[in-house]
């Protein structure tokens, strides 16, 4: 632990709807072997997805991504995890409320995903729920741990400021050496009163070069890691190996 350092919690994001909007909160409960709370509980998937009866987990080319649209990396949310309601905005949308599991508000949000969505790609077809599981790009319940450090170094690299929005994480530290986490692999590590231990770097895609104001495409964040660290990682994957409280300003050992 020595190469991260001391760290503390400086952002707590999720994301209830994937790729369709970020979602700051002030504290979260984790779960031994579950998932960040209320995120990726909803996927919209396209007309094209091959999706099992009922839907099961399935890989994240089977619904809206913002790899394929980078207007959807502007949306931004609300939303109540006890009424599951979910409150959507966006700079080019009128602010609306749904809640996915009701067949027509189901409707309306595809409704209002749909000119956020190319027109030359499937188009928005069903809203999923799968109990249980949520639906991040991977089969495994994990959580994205992502270092402030890094965002700065990598953004000081690039010459332009850099959102944190831009790589959709669940919790962001601060404090830690620059790139100190991608060394924590197979270490574990405590985050308020639950225990994680960090399992793989996180791969990139060229969703991460939208800005998430204006859903407008403004920087090479894949050429940048690439030509400066020799990858395209950014952030680690974690395992909950011990639930609890997890709040701003806790601390990261």
């Amino acid at each position: 632990m020595t190469a991260a350092g001391g760290g503390r919690v400086a952002l707590l994001v999720r994301h209830p709807i994937k790729s369709a909007g970020y979602e700051p909160v002030a504290e979260a409960v984790l779960r031994e072997g579950a998932a960040f709370p209320f995120d990726r509980v909803w996927a919209v998937a396209h007309a094209a997805a091959r999706l099992s009866e009922p839907p099961t987990w399935a890989p994240k080319l089977q619904f809206l991504r913002g790899w394929g649209s980078a207007d959807l990396m502007a949306v931004s949310c609300q939303s109540d995890a006890a009424e599951r309601t979910v409150t959507l905005s966006h700079p080019r949308r009128p602010t609306e409320t749904f809640r996915p599991d009701n067949s027509s508000d189901a409707d309306r949000l595809m409704d209002w995903l749909r000119p956020l969505w190319p027109g030359n790609r499937p188009e928005p077809a069903r809203v999923i729920r799968v109990p249980g599981q949520a639906l991040t790009d991977q089969d495994q319940p994990l959580v994205s741990i992502n270092s402030l450090s890094s965002l700065a170094d990598l953004a000081a690299g690039m010459g332009q400021a850099l959102s944190p929005h831009r790589f959709r994480g669940n919790i962001w530290v601060e404090g830690w050496t620059p790139w100190a986490e991608l060394d924590l692999i197979g270490q574990e590590i405590t985050v308020g009163e639950a225990r994680l231990r960090v399992e793989e770097p996180i791969g990139r895609c060229r969703a991460t070069g939208a800005n998430p104001e204006t859903g407008q495409q403004d920087a090479d964040t894949m050429g940048a890691l690439e030509t400066g660290y020799g990858h395209t990682d950014f952030g680690v994957f974690a395992r909950v190996v011990a639930g609890g409280r997890v709040a701003l300003n806790d601390e990261v050992r």
